[in-house]
């Protein structure tokens, strides 16, 4: 067999088997269970996909039985002075000046109530703000508008835009941008997503593996942004100039929604975030796919430094 006949053999393998990582790719982003997505005229808290978001509803459910008590109560006691105490039922006015007993007890239950409340509170604060031993770091970084996802320990990065912002419409269709045209249908299709993920589909998610801590430093590079994700019961502003960090370690595998919730500017809607959690496997497939397609692919940033000097 000539060399040319082999290198053709070569490159035609190798094409199969970036169709096959993109066929699989859609295909996987199709069949993955949607945990953390906002449904139409929802309520209630996402599904939590961690730890800390089970500890957030948790807190939030424990506040809603205080306040219920306290607004039932107060709410009781208002309408018996309405009715017992008004003037037909009490035309001789009280001359009381004051009730030791109420007033020492109208302070002394608020404040039990309150150290109820405090170490609940401080301890899923304090488990946010510990930021523990990542096993994968991804710095996450707002612009105007769109996010670009650095995987620091595999020295890659990349950029995410949602699908049907000018960035990714073919040429010529820019001006239909941000609207629910044929072309962008297909695109969510081609993609693996659902008709009605238009507006929190990206063009590429953050892939993580399932039960591994993820640690994500959040900066911005022009205004201030938000990455947050609510499923995992994490948010974080992105200043320009700082460097900030949360972690989550998803449980489920499925694909999770977030958005940036800091205002932004005038396409601040249009900045989701698209998070798929998979098995370990499929990550490390995800993760060799991506360090072939992107630009410093597979030469950790400290080499190239080091190479450049």
């Amino acid at each position: 067999m000539s060399v040319a006949k082999i290198f053709n053999t070569i490159t035609m393998a190798l094409t199969g088997l970036m169709v096959a990582g993109s066929v699989y790719a859609q295909e996987a982003t199709a069949d993955m269970a949607r945990i953390g997505k906002p449904s139409q005229n929802g309520m209630n808290f996402q599904t939590p996909g961690t730890e800390l978001a089970r500890d957030q509803i948790w807190l939030d459910t424990f506040l809603l039985y205080i306040i219920t008590i306290i607004s039932v109560f107060v709410t009781g006691l208002m309408i018996y002075v309405f009715f017992r105490y008004n003037r037909k039922a009490n035309q001789k006015p009280s001359t009381v000046t004051h009730n030791s007993v109420l007033e020492v007890s109208w302070t002394l239950i608020p404040i039990i109530i309150l150290i109820a409340i405090i170490p609940p509170s401080l301890t899923l604060l304090f488990k946010q703000q510990e930021i523990p031993t990542a096993d994968i770091t991804i710095k996450a970084t707002g612009n105007q508008w769109y996010w670009t996802y650095d995987y620091v320990d595999e020295g890659f990065e990349f950029d995410s835009y949602m699908i049907g912002s000018p960035a990714t419409m073919p040429e010529g269709q820019e001006g239909s941008a941000y609207k629910r045209t044929p072309a962008v249908m297909a695109m969510l299709k081609e993609a693996g997503y659902n008709e009605d993920e238009f507006l929190l589909a990206t063009d590429t998610a953050v892939v993580v593996p399932v039960n591994k801590t993820i640690v994500v430093q959040v900066t911005g590079a022009d205004v201030i942004h938000s990455w947050a994700v609510p499923a995992f019961g994490v948010k974080q502003d992105g200043v320009p100039g700082r460097l900030a960090q949360l972690w989550f370690k998803a449980e489920k595998e499925g694909l999770y929604f977030g958005q940036c919730s800091e205002l932004c500017g005038k396409d601040h809607s249009y900045m989701p975030i698209t998070v798929k959690v998979v098995s370990e496997e499929e990550y490390e497939i995800w993760l060799d796919e991506a360090l072939s397609e992107y630009a410093d692919a597979g030469t950790p940033r400290a080499v190239e430094i080091a190479s450049a000097n």
